[in-house]
């Protein structure tokens, strides 16, 4: 197998990318850490219920909530042992996530990383599913729903997607809902991994203390070859204007709170050159901290009037076919906040001058967090995961930031800071 190396001068960092012969994706990046990372990654999500292949002559729809329901599923081995366990023989800390366009698995570890890894690859390619195991998670999983509409939190996030969203597919929750997962059967779960675990639609990412040439031993070992996949996915056609003003829910809690969002518009999402994906991030990442982090003027002077706490938080969302810009508050005011939020977005539109003096000042912020994150294996091989599958390169990020300039954040400013199209969602004592 052979490895290709890119290295950022800016970062010192380097990383080491080759491809599998069973077509997985690997991305290593050497440190000499006390703990090592991997992480295994599929280009699947909540969002991805509408898709074909090329075997196929339509489009298949699955049930919300199938690959979340995979991700928990696939810890269970057919000789009824426990990976969890399996893992902790070696010392390895192990979990796993399912987010909107993405499921990951990943362990981290001090000794032992090559039979850790080993363990990962494993379990990862080795599904069984049974009729009495998925009834059985059904009500595991069924519980956990339950306490997800218990948490105003995620009530809070749910009802803002919810508002600004007509037909996005970003408005499916990642567990899906009882009645969904109710219709999850063995069959399904199948034809969703054998089309989305396929190697080819994978990536793994290391960092830490390892030698190349023993994890691609470890990967002959393991990993299958298959036929390779080509996935098409459907997603609904979404409108600028947001679905509603306004959701509000009524919750036992001792603060009022709420998640205001404006819609950005969708064209800059739909281009197909990742520097300007990034670009997009990252000029969002510096405005919410420029008008709204913990070192503005707005924050400070709405802190110290009492109208909000250490909580409150600004600052940027995006996918495949949706993006957004947030703010979060637990406050006794929030019609007067959000207010004030809207006042301090139009009075910047309108005079960006007013940002001059600080600009560069934040944006050296932005870029030291940047660098920071490359102190942790953790970080690290979640971060390459992450923008991999966004079509993008964690590496080019410092240079990207570096390289926005005032100009830049003035034109991002009257494109995507429309407080016409804010939709917030609010939550209530009862």
């Amino acid at each position: 197998m052979i490895f290709t190396e890119k290295y950022n001068d800016r970062l010192g960092e380097k990383y080491l990318y080759g491809v599998h012969e069973t077509g997985l994706e690997i991305f290593m990046v050497p440190k000499d850490h006390i703990r090592s990372t991997a992480i295994l990654g599929t280009r699947y999500g909540a969002m991805h219920r509408i898709f074909k292949t090329e075997k196929d002559d339509d489009f298949i729809t699955v049930p919300d909530g199938v690959a979340h329901f995979l991700e928990h599923k696939l810890f269970e081995n057919e000789d009824g042992s426990d990976t969890f366990s399996r893992f902790g023989e070696y010392g390895g800390n192990a979990n796993a996530f399912t987010s909107d366009e993405m499921t990951a698995y990943y362990f981290t570890a001090t000794d032992n990383y090559y039979e850790n890894l080993e363990i990962l690859l494993d379990f990862v390619s080795s599904p069984y599913f049974t009729e009495e195991t998925v009834k059985k998670e059904l009500g595991i999983i069924g519980q956990e729903l339950k306490m997800y509409l218990d948490n105003p939190y995620r009530r809070l996030y749910k009802n803002l997607l919810e508002a600004l969203y007509v037909d996005s597919h970003i408005k499916i929750d990642v567990g899906g809902t009882e009645e969904s997962i109710a219709k999850i059967t063995p069959e399904i779960l199948y034809r969703c991994y054998g089309t989305f675990y396929n190697l080819t639609n994978m990536t793994l990412c290391l960092a830490g203390s390892f030698e190349a040439d023993k994890v691609v031993k470890i990967c002959d070992k393991i990993l299958k070859p298959s036929e390779p996949v080509t996935i098409t996915h459907s997603f609904p056609e979404e409108p600028e204007y947001i679905n509603k003003e306004l959701i509000s829910e009524k919750f036992p809690i001792a603060l009022p709170m709420f998640y205001a969002g404006i819609k950005d518009n969708m064209t800059a999402d739909k281009e197909k050159d990742p520097i300007s994906s990034l670009k997009r991030i990252w000029e969002h990442k510096i405005i919410s901290e420029l008008l709204f982090g913990k070192s503005s003027d707005f924050y400070n002077d709405l802190y110290d009037k009492g109208l909000i706490n250490d909580k409150f938080s600004a600052g940027y969302s995006s996918g495949c076919n949706y993006s957004f810009i947030y703010f979060c508050a637990e406050t006794r005011t929030p019609d007067k906040v959000i207010e004030l939020i809207k006042e301090k977005i139009n009075k910047t539109c309108d005079d960006t001058d007013s940002l001059k003096e600080d600009f560069e000042i934040c944006k050296r912020m932005i870029y030291a967090d940047c660098l920071q994150e490359w102190n942790s294996t953790a970080d690290i091989a979640e971060l390459l995961l992450e923008y991999r599958f966004m079509g993008a390169d964690a590496l080019d990020i410092p240079d990207v930031v570096s390289a926005i300039t005032f100009e830049d954040i003035v034109k991002r400013l009257k494109e995507s800071y429309c407080t016409e199209k804010m939709a917030v969602s609010l939550v209530e004592p009862k």
